[in-house]
């Protein structure tokens, strides 16, 4: 760390509630090392899971104090030794901010650092890493989906909802989506869904089997399995899969709803998460690179278009993480601007 220049940044100190999450002013500019890319940060994305790790009831901690944040999207200040795909002034996004994005500067692995094209603005920039990477690997390397497949997104309003939707039409898959409003609804069918459904009117399960005629969906984007894994075992069809993706709770299940049609419950990760070997070590950064470039192509394509939803600046970091948790009907990706 260089004393030389500070910044402002979101520390937590602590383990609790949003308002741990401090604006501190006297925080040192990290400096990019071998192979590190430091970013002038304008945008950084709002994820759950960081929620879950600042209120110290995820499996994996960090180490206190730190930075949350995870998708920055910005300039780059500086570039350390060995970088080569990158240089200072280049507009970019990262999937992995090693010091953490909810500060004005943050440094990344140059291998997470992508450039931006110029058609998404920072903001966009900074919703993507996330939510597609996690859509992805949940549609392809777990799931296994395959065009004419039926994926029922449940929760397809929110970051990585949206994303899914995007994705899923990209693929070649029929697309439900579920949403809590009529404006969340609207928002995943312009955003791929085919067909919408509002997951709290009653019945909605039987307007969702009705519109695959009663064979059910291939495979489920689950968003909030403590609610509905026990729900989404019936919607699935013979040889269906239910990615996890995300939970804030256990849930008691029939395990005889995955044995007459031989369903699956598929648990999702994102990279970033620790390898138990070198063989699993390669494969997830061969994985990495197969994402990007399907992702990089639906920029081109302009299939790939991340909807920013509510934005704070970071100084409302924890308005921020509250409402990620609490509002009634996702928008589209939180994001907090610099």
């Amino acid at each position: 760390m260089s004393g030389s220049r500070m910044m402002r940044a979101i520390r937590v100190s602590e383990f609790g509630a949003p308002s741990v999450l401090r604006l501190c002013s006297d925080v040192p500019v990290p400096q990019p090392g071998l192979r590190q890319v430091l970013i002038r940060v304008r945008a950084c994305g709002v994820n759950p899971v960081e929620t879950y790790i600042r209120s110290g009831s995820y499996a994996r901690q960090s180490t206190l104090p730190y930075t949350p944040g995870s998708d920055v999207a910005g300039v780059v200040d500086a570039v350390g030794e060995g970088v080569t795909a990158v240089k200072a002034g280049d507009r970019v996004f990262t999937t992995a901010a090693q010091s953490g994005g909810y500060a004005e500067y943050a440094v990344a692995a140059d291998d997470c650092v992508h450039k931006l094209p110029d058609a998404l603005d920072f903001t966009q920039g900074a919703a993507i890493g996330v939510p597609y990477f996690t859509a992805y690997r949940a549609l392809v390397h777990k799931a296994h989906a395959k065009a004419g497949e039926t994926v029922l997104i449940h929760g397809a309003s929110g970051g990585v909802g949206v994303a899914a939707c995007q994705l899923s039409r990209a693929l070649g898959l029929r697309v439900l989506g579920t949403a809590g409003t009529p404006e969340g609804m609207k928002l995943a069918l312009c955003n791929g869904a085919h067909c919408a459904f509002n997951h709290r009117e009653k019945g909605y399960t039987d307007r969702i089997m009705e519109a695959t005629d009663g064979r059910g969906v291939d495979v489920i984007v689950e968003m909030l399995s403590n609610v509905n894994l026990g729900k989404d075992l019936q919607l699935l069809a013979h040889g269906g899969r239910v990615t996890v993706v995300g939970s804030r709770g256990s849930i008691e299940i029939n395990p005889r709803d995955t044995m007459a049609k031989e369903s699956s419950i598929i648990g999702v990760t994102l990279f970033s998460s620790t390898p138990t070997s070198n063989d699993s070590s390669v494969r997830r950064q061969e994985e990495k690179r197969e994402c990007a470039a399907l992702l990089f192509a639906g920029m081109e394509a302009g299939w790939l278009r991340p909807v920013v939803g509510p934005q704070y600046p970071l100084e409302k970091a924890a308005q921020a993480h509250h409402d990620i948790i609490e509002s009634p009907g996702a928008s589209g990706k939180i994001v907090l601007t610099m």
